[in-house]
């Protein structure tokens, strides 16, 4: 039987479940947490730093926390981290029901979270490949599903829930997530046990982080992988700064239209989300990241151009699929490829990547807007996205992509028959 009509294992249904709730809880606090802040203050600094808070952890951690996960056990990483962010969660509740809430507290929370979700989402990447033995069709899967469920509950069910919930009072929506993050780490415990991967030579964890994001920048099929988000960040950040006003501005669209025009980005996402592994299965995965890169910087192109709300949206749909079927693919073709010891690490240094880049976009965009005209950033971003495309074309061409495929599986039955070796010994639990 191919992988192409095997089924996904029974865990994979747990790891989905545990995944679409923790989602849900995340856009319950995505949209609380500044509504909470701007409660509080309407210091635009002060909002900015709440903000800012739950991205530092990556900025700041991102490749250590991957060196981390790779010697730690996946699994209890995964729980244990879900389990802190929901007692973690259980203090600004208090505080909130006291009336003592304030701006440090919400951006130390903040912080924290980022923390935790670096350290879960890192290990439930590494961890992903091994409960699938690699598969790339099935992993292809397993991501189209999960992507699909995280933007269902993130971008649409969480945040008028969390906006819902707020009503109720400060503390209901932050009790809300912290109830998702516990449903999650019971359901992450029940998770099956999977290889460790072979232990390295003792070395320094800065020396292992260095190695992991060595790894990444020696193999050019994983390099094409990581340039990809990075330099889209700045672009799409590039474009989110300035979208609102765009929006205003040039499309004559008030507040609830603007919600729609987030909706059809999203609806975008689910669709590309749902139909990447049948471009991969008929593309090829490497040409099919191509496609799909051109078409975010085409309706980017599109959407600059746009001349009402009636264009408009359908670019940003348009846009939105290309983005979901590329971070179903792009992960997927990683994990399959990555070596099960360095796969916490090589995730890392990409999301570290990635999110180094967001704030270059954030600025890029405003100072574009503001020295020449509110459509220069979206023309920018396509232009940007576009050239991208071009490089990384043949970083990740077919050809360059079953190669590597074909590598990591003889790499893979090499190892197989070392782990039958009586004298192997697996790692010893460090968390």
């Amino acid at each position: 039987m191919t992988s192409a009509v095997q089924k996904l294992p029974t865990g994979f249904g747990r790891l989905w479940t545990a995944q679409t709730i923790s989602s849900l809880g995340d856009g319950v606090s995505h949209a609380a947490l500044p509504l909470i802040a701007l409660t509080l203050t309407r210091d635009p600094m002060a909002l900015a730093v709440v903000t800012a808070a739950g991205t530092l952890p990556w900025l700041l951690f991102g490749v250590l926390g991957g060196a981390l996960v790779d010697r730690w056990d996946r699994r209890r990483t995964m729980w244990v981290a879900d389990a802190a962010r929901a007692v973690l969660l259980a203090i600004p509740a208090a505080a909130a029901a006291l009336d003592v809430l304030s701006i440090p507290l919400l951006a130390a929370v903040a912080f924290l979270l980022g923390l935790g979700q670096l350290f879960f989402d890192t290990a439930a990447t590494a961890y992903l490949p091994d409960l699938l033995r690699r598969d790339p069709a099935l992993l292809e899967r397993a991501n189209s599903r999960l992507r699909g469920a995280q933007t269902a509950m993130s971008g649409f069910a969480g945040p008028p829930a969390g906006s819902a919930l707020l009503a109720l009072g400060r503390a209901v929506p932050l009790l809300a997530d912290a109830v998702s993050f516990l449903l999650s780490a019971l359901l992450v415990r029940t998770l099956p046990a999977v290889p460790r991967p072979v232990p390295e030579a003792r070395e320094s964890l800065l020396r292992q982080a260095r190695a992991g994001a060595g790894y990444v920048f020696r193999d050019r099929v994983l390099l094409g992988l990581a340039l990809r988000p990075a330099v889209g960040n700045v672009a799409f950040l590039a474009v989110e700064t300035v979208l609102a006003l765009f929006a205003h501005d040039r499309l004559g669209i008030d507040t609830y239209g603007f919600g729609l025009l987030l909706t059809a980005e999203a609806t975008g996402g689910l669709l590309g989300a749902g139909i990447a592994s049948f471009l991969g299965r008929r593309l090829g995965t490497g040409t099919a990241l191509t496609c799909t890169a051109a078409i975010e910087g085409l309706a980017i192109l599109g959407l600059a151009a746009a001349p009402n709300p009636y264009v408009a949206g359908p670019a940003l749909a348009v846009c939105g699929a290309g983005m979901g079927a590329t971070m179903v693919l792009a992960p997927s073709l990683r994990q399959a490829i990555v070596p099960a010891h360095l796969m916490g690490r090589v995730a890392s240094t990409s999301r570290m990547l990635a999110m180094c880049a967001a704030p270059i976009g954030a600025f890029l965009g405003g100072w574009l807007a503001t020295t020449y005209d509110i459509r220069t950033p979206l023309y920018a971003a396509a232009v940007l996205l576009l050239t991208m495309t071009a490089v990384t074309a043949s970083m990740t061409s077919n050809r360059r992509v079953e190669a590597a495929l074909r590598a990591a599986a003889a790499a893979g039955r090499r190892d197989h028959a070392a782990s039958k070796d009586p004298a192997q010994e697996s790692a010893p639990d460090l968390l």
